[in-house]
């Protein structure tokens, strides 16, 4: 299990990089769009919905069928930690206080931080940068560093929790510890860097639902923590969906915050609640007042992810979220 899904890993990079030579093109259809950990921000100023993901590139679309792009939107600074060509993964648009946030996740493959049972890991974290335009270019603030230099972070989410404080909601990577949790770190109050240190909300074996084998072939809890993404129901209540494994197959479940805040205690589902081979999913309004949640499909072809953006109609009426049925625009 642990040599196969280092494999995987690093068929993971060689899909980023195929996804970061796109060239822009007009009226594409989702489901030919080849892209993970998609996020679409439904801008109303524009009437324009805005996807991007890993690869950190821009596709644009009026009506959630057709797109255009991928436009490359980031300007990173060649001389940070991130490198002159930095990997990104599971980049977000957030639109807050009148500008545009990029949160995503940067790979400086140059610099190894540390080697675990074999596994060398790279410097990687979750960074924000800034735009006043949805079309970016997304350029890095005030701080060099928001999460700690010494350990692997990922896939950074945006909150506003009840304390009326922005904060940055991320991955600490299985590969460091061999229990990835979920933490969250307060940010400044135009998000230009991150104010103390991370603390946790949970961990990968929390969750009764995710599962895999040991190197003895003994069932035990996923490691893996991937995907996290904030919202509430109409009744108040803050859920969470992430995503982990069960065995070979990639899944997405959800967790509810028992105080309404993000301090928890995170309270897990016991089934995930997308079809086996979808995660790492997101919620959005569309123009029309459907809650949709976007999440790509995950299957290896020829050696290879083929990851495609999904749609799926959810339901928020009750306590909690529900799955209604596939979208299709």
């Amino acid at each position: 299990m642990e040599k196969s899904f280092v494999l995987i890993v690093s068929l993971f990079v060689t899909a980023i990089g195929f996804t970061q030579r796109f060239t822009a093109k007009k009226n594409i259809p989702l489901d030919s769009i080849r892209l993970s950990d998609p996020y679409i921000l439904a801008d109303e100023a524009s009437q324009t919905y805005y996807m991007t993901g890993t690869g950190g590139r821009l596709w644009k679309s009026k009506d959630l069928k057709y797109w255009e792009g991928a436009f490359k939107v980031t300007d990173t600074d060649p001389d940070s930690w991130m490198g002159p060509r930095p990997m990104i993964w599971a980049a977000e648009l957030h639109q807050y206080k009148g500008n545009y946030y990029d949160f995503a996740t940067f790979t400086n493959r140059a610099v190894k931080i540390d080697t675990v049972d074999g596994n060398v890991i790279e410097r990687r974290a979750s960074h924000v940068l800034v735009s006043n335009t949805p079309e970016g270019p997304y350029k890095p603030m005030e701080d060099e560093i928001y999460l700690p230099a010494d350990r692997p972070t990922l896939d950074g989410t945006f909150w506003v929790d009840k304390d009326g404080k922005p904060y940055m909601i991320y991955c600490g990577e299985w590969l460091e510890k061999g229990n990835g949790t979920m933490e969250k770190i307060e940010l400044k109050p135009d998000l230009s860097g991150s104010i103390g240190a991370g603390e946790l909300l949970f961990k990968a074996s929390d969750s009764p639902w995710s599962r895999e084998k040991d190197k003895n072939g003994n069932d035990k809890n996923s490691k893996v923590t991937d995907g996290p993404f904030l919202f509430k129901t109409e009744t108040g209540k803050l859920g969470m969906i992430w995503t982990s494994w069960i065995y070979d197959e990639y899944v997405q479940g959800v967790a509810y915050s028992k105080s309404g805040t993000l301090d928890g205690p995170w309270i897990q589902e016991e089934e995930p609640i997308t079809p086996r081979n979808f995660g790492h999913g997101m919620l959005f309004t569309s123009f029309e007042g459907k809650t949709l949640m976007a999440v790509h499909s995950h299957e290896v072809v020829n050696g290879n992810y083929h990851r495609v953006p999904h749609l799926f109609e959810v339901d928020l009426s009750g306590d909690k979220l529900k799955v209604v049925a596939p979208y299709k625009p």
